[in-house]
Formats: C-alpha cells, structure tokens, sequence
C-alpha cells in the first residue's frame, strides 16, 4: 500500500492557498501474491502430463505459456521444485524426481531450442542463439521424464533470459502447480493473478518503473483551476476481468472543506470544489486516455472529457474480462472561491482493485 498526501499553506490573504499535496494510498487485493522483481509475469500458463501416477517413468510433460516481453530471447530455464513456485525461496527437488534423460521431442511458437547440457535432476535449461522474440503463446514438450515417487503438488518455475544459458537478469517469469496421484491423472493449475501499482508516473506498462509519490497543485486562486494527474496499472487472469474502486473524503481543514463534486460537472474556477477523471482533458490540459493492450475502460462518470467528480465508493474502471496490462492517469482539479478559508487542508484517497476469478 502507498500513500499520496495533500497540503495546502496558507498565504496572508484569505483566498490564497499555496502547495497542495494530494496523498493516495494504494491497496491492492490479490489473490496470489506476485512479486515482480524477476522480469514481467508470464500468462495463460500449463502444464500437462501424459500421466499424473506416482513414480511413473518416462512421461510426457507439455508446458506452455504466454510470453509478455517482445525482446531477445535465447533460454528459457525450467525448474521443478517440491515446496512452491516463488523464486526467491530455494529449489527444492521433489522426491524422485529425475528429468535427467528428458528428450525436447516438440516445440511452437518461439523454437529452434535445444536442451543444454548437463541437465539437472530438476532444471532443464532451453538455449538458442539469442533472437528477437514476439509475445504470443508458446509450448515445448519433453518426454523421459520420471514423476516424484511422493503423492501431492510440486511447482514449475519458468523464466525467460535474453542469454543462451539462463545467465543474468530474467525478463519474463510464472509458476505453476502440479500433482502426482495414485491411480487418477489430473491437469495442473495456472495460478491466478493480478498485477496492481500506482505512482505518479509509470513507464513502458511496468511497475519496476514507478515513480514519483506526490502532487504538487503549486500557486492557489480562485481565478485558475489547480491540476496534476497520477498513474494506475492493472492486469489480471482472472476471467471476468476487475474492478478499480476509489475511496475518501473531500479535502478538509478542521472543519473547513473543499467540497468533492458529487454531479459530474465541468472546472468552475472561483468556485470551491475538487474532482477526478480517467480520460484526456483541455480544460484544464490534465491527463491522457487509458492506453495499452488491456479493454478496460473508465466508468461512465469517469469518462467524460472536461467533467469530473468524486465520489468515496464510485468504481472508476472496470474490465469484464482477463486482459494484459492497462494504465489509467487519474486527473486531479481544484478550485477555490475567494471565500474558501485559509488553513492547511489533507485529503487521503485509497485505490482498490479487485480481481474477479
């Protein structure tokens, strides 16, 4: 969770109020945690085995995912761990299990790999020279590989490298879990996940380029509407999309208020009121409409150009289905009447978004 604040100094004259700084804090609601620090997530992910039987041998094992990255591409490493699919914890071999003899026999989308040498009893490294890839599905299927000789789950950890041999950053990762069974085959699980931050600024639809955590509205008066905007990011695989909800109150001092515009309505300089929207703007030049190749769009009252409103439990975007990776730059605009009295005036705003599985 992170937090944007706002503060507004008081002048001399009654109808000056200097430096606003809006603060919002952010929550995120996840489903599964993913931490982002090991490339972008990988989406659509599977894992099928041609038998799921404890200590079977020489099965079948079809892996397939999305790639999100458009970079180079020369390995991909797989590794198989018994205790779970997060990459900052250690690999830990599940009983058993040996992908020693493993065999590449089929590959689509991004091919020519080959499996490099030596292989591990749990790690198979994908090595190619290293190519510009595109994002799109992809699938590799390796046969003579022995299953854990332990009833239960084990994990798939993937990651992506623009190397030849899993060396150096990782630029795209997911997980996936896996049982074995006595006499019943079932298919793997594609975890769900939803990918949520906010700053000021937010570059290239990543949030390892988040930036920035205050709003600064500079000089005060009721002749010129005050602005700033700041940046959402949102994508899921949850099948029926998420929901963006804005929470808080007006911005107050004491028991002084700049009221919230509960009716959309256009800027009105000189007149007391505070609002957003989702969308580009000209009056004032504030903000941009949501871009990237997710659908999700703002809600109605979010979305009309030069209107804007506030309102504590409004959803302010939505999408009804899973997507790629959207940004939304919220607007902000104040203005003061030149009776607004002076003080120092806070407002906290929360970002709630929630994924629908």
């Amino acid at each position: 969770m992170s937090q944007l604040s706002s503060l507004i100094h008081q002048q001399s004259f009654s109808w000056l109020i200097r430096y606003l700084l809006l603060i919002f804090t952010v929550f995120f609601v996840y489903n599964l945690f993913i931490t982002n620090v090991y490339g972008s997530p990988l989406t659509s992910r599977y894992l099928q085995l041609s038998s799921n039987i404890v200590s079977a041998a020489n099965v079948n094992y079809n892996l397939g995912f999305d790639i999100a990255s458009v970079t180079n591409l020369g390995s991909i490493m797989i590794q198989f761990c018994a205790n779970d699919p997060l990459f900052q914890d250690p690999c830990v071999p599940p009983t058993g299990f040996n992908d020693s003899g493993a065999v590449l026999s089929a590959q689509s989308g991004q091919t020519g790999f080959t499996i490099l040498s030596p292989v591990s009893n749990n790690q198979i490294i994908l090595t190619r020279p290293s190519t510009i890839d595109a994002a799109g599905p992809v699938s590799y299927t390796f046969t003579n590989i022995n299953n854990p000789t332990v009833e239960g789950s084990f994990f798939v950890r993937i990651q992506t490298f623009s190397s030849i041999d899993a060396s150096g950053t990782a630029i795209d990762y997911g997980g996936i879990a896996a049982n074995t069974l006595n006499n019943l085959s079932i298919s793997a699980e594609v975890p769900p996940f939803l990918y949520f931050c906010s700053a000021i600024v937010i570059n290239n639809l990543n949030c390892n380029n988040a930036s920035g955590s205050y709003v600064n509205f500079g000089d005060f008066t009721p002749t010129q509407t005050a602005s700033g905007s700041s940046d959402l990011l949102v994508g899921t695989n949850g099948k029926n999309g998420y929901e963006i909800t804005v929470e808080g109150l007006g911005l107050v001092s004491g028991n002084d208020v700049i009221p919230s515009i509960s009716t959309s309505d256009v800027s009105r300089p000189g007149t007391s009121q505070f609002g957003i929207n989702l969308v580009s703007n000209v009056s004032p030049v504030v903000g941009q409409n949501p871009y990237g190749p997710g659908i999700g769009i703002p809600t109605s009252n979010y979305n009309k150009n030069n209107f804007y409103t506030f309102n504590s439990g409004d959803i302010i975007a939505s999408s009804n289905q899973s997507e790629n990776y959207r940004l939304y730059t919220v607007s902000y605009i104040v203005n003061v009447s030149s009776t607004q009295p002076a003080g120092v005036y806070v407002s906290t705003i929360n970002y709630i978004c929630t994924a629908n599985f």
